[in-house]
């Protein structure tokens, strides 16, 4: 199992986990509260037979107490273990007990008297392990008045507290299962369409590339270069990047990476006459030859993924001491991404054989990088690419330009996250 996979089963296991630890118990409660209130309704159901039978909903006759008595006694002997029974003032009339109403009515609260319009019910744990129901019934007339009141007692049987319980847990587990089931049905799925989803960003991750790789050829050709600079100075930017605590990361790197292999971008703006001229550039070519700067920050400008190379474009002329262009900015004013790229760029340019020049050996090109220590180059980024310099000059010594292509390749997978 890769990380991913591995990442996202422990990710679905702990919601499914926490869903399941949520809703049994809410499933646990909601059971037990239905089966007590199926309970309750069977009683006042079945009671309000009894009260019929015995004709004690009409309280107001001369027989009333009779009525009241006979009904409470045979309504104390089934569903309730303690009837009472209230003619519409509230005043009691009859009340009838079991053994087991006796043994729990003195834990029962007192109340006055009953003037309530709707029924409910009250669930009681009382000492002894004792679960009871405690009823209130209003009694209704054939013109819906309220005649009376019945109120009752059920003390819960330890059968039916057990089957409430098992029920309820039963409910529970199920609801507990299902999440769980649930999750274990949804890793593949995620998984599934995460994988498409990281093979789509791939490839249009892949088509981003080829068209920064197509755009730095077409740089090279129009300088009359291999290409393989840029390969290069892109990867050493990235190298250096990532010795800088605190240093670019994420899209930043991205940014540093894009930026490096483009920076020169804004040359395909320049005309040949200028950009290929022999000898030196006097003062009006060399505006023009400036303005490559500009040209390029308006090709990557908005152009999405490309917009974090604009700070490398942008300001890969200017130096340390604010004497570059097109802007002079000075120390930190310039984006550290293009303070790393500067360094970078020098010491390829240095080590590399050109159609003009030959490569300088290595002592040669850091005499002149140190020469340019805190009037060109960023001092703190020096300080961390001197320890690294040699190592640098050694890996890319004579080397192809598909094989720069692939140092470069390694670091866009992992900063671009195509592992």
């Amino acid at each position: 199992m890769n990380a991913f996979k591995k990442r996202t089963a422990i990710r679905i296991a702990a919601v499914s986990i926490a869903l399941a630890s949520l809703a049994s118990p809410v499933a646990w409660y909601v059971e037990k509260e239905n089966a007590e209130e199926g309970i309750v309704s069977l009683a006042i159901e079945e009671s309000g037979r009894l009260l019929h039978h015995y004709d004690a909903i009409n309280l107001s006759g001369p027989n009333t107490v009779e009525h009241a008595k006979s009904a409470a006694q045979t309504i104390s002997g089934g569903l309730f273990d303690i009837a009472e029974i209230y003619n519409h003032a509230g005043q009691k009339l009859a009340e009838s007990l079991t053994s087991e109403g006796e043994a729990v009515e003195s834990y029962l609260a007192a109340h006055g008297q009953p003037n309530y319009s709707q029924a409910s019910y009250e669930s009681l744990k009382l000492p002894g392990n004792r679960w009871v129901l405690r009823v209130f019934v209003p009694l209704r007339g054939s013109n819906n008045t309220i005649t009376g009141y019945f109120e009752g007692v059920r003390v819960v049987p330890a059968w039916q507290h057990r089957q409430i319980l098992y029920s309820s847990l039963t409910v529970a587990l199920m609801v507990c299962l299902a999440a769980l089931l649930c999750g274990t049905a949804l890793y593949p799925v995620v998984v599934h369409l995460s994988t498409d989803n990281a093979r789509k960003a791939r490839e249009v991750l892949d088509s981003h590339i080829s068209m920064m790789e197509a755009l730095g050829r077409a740089i090279a050709k129009r300088d009359s270069d291999t290409g393989a600079h840029n390969y290069r100075v892109a990867w050493i930017a990235a190298f250096i990047a990532e010795r800088i605590k605190s240093g670019p990361s994420g899209r930043e790197m991205q940014g540093l990476i894009a930026g490096s292999f483009l920076h020169d971008v804004g040359k395909i703006g320049i005309p040949d006459a200028i950009l290929l001229k022999p000898g030196k550039l006097d003062d009006a070519e060399l505006a023009i030859m400036r303005t490559h700067v500009s040209q390029g920050e308006q090709i990557v400008k908005g152009m999405g993924w490309l917009d974090g190379a604009h700070e490398v474009v942008a300001a890969h002329h200017e130096k340390w001491d604010g004497s570059g262009y097109p802007r002079q900015l000075q120390g930190e004013e310039i984006p550290l991404s293009a303070r790393i790229f500067a360094v970078a760029d020098v010491f390829d340019a240095l080590c590399s054989k050109r159609p003009y020049k030959e490569p300088m050996d290595f002592d040669e090109a850091m005499d002149i990088l140190e020469q340019g220590r805190a009037s060109h180059f960023d001092p703190s980024v020096m300080d961390i690419f001197r320890p690294l310099a040699a190592g640098i000059f050694q890996k890319l010594a004579n080397i192809s330009e598909a094989d720069a292509h692939d140092l470069l390749k390694e670091r866009i997978r992992q900063h671009f996250e195509m592992q």
